[in-house]
């Protein structure tokens, strides 16, 4: 997830069908988890914690920090991708049902 992503999943904002889906099935108390895609620049923005803050309290798990994901620095996340490990979402989502 972006941080994009995030800030209006967080808000609410349902304007592509990804977005709708996840918004409904957070109301619909479906276990969902979020692993975030970002550099640290994005990282400190004020409204990247809220975010995160408000998915938590909504019951996402947002597999972020120590043992998740952690922000790269600008510039290189495309040297990360392929290390983007999709099986932590997996477990998170395995386990939250």
């Amino acid at each position: 997830m972006t941080m994009n992503t995030a800030n209006k999943w967080a808000a609410g904002i349902a304007d592509t069908y990804a977005l709708g889906l996840l918004a409904e099935a957070v109301g619909l108390g479906l276990p969902v988890a979020a692993l975030p895609f970002w550099s640290t620049a994005l990282d400190r923005h004020p409204a990247t914690r809220r975010s995160l803050d408000v998915l938590r309290a909504t019951g996402v798990r947002v597999v972020y920090g120590e043992g998740g994901w952690t922000p790269h620095e600008p510039g290189t996340g495309e040297r990360r991708v392929d290390a983007y490990p999709w099986e932590r979402v997996l477990d998170a989502v395995e386990s939250a049902g």
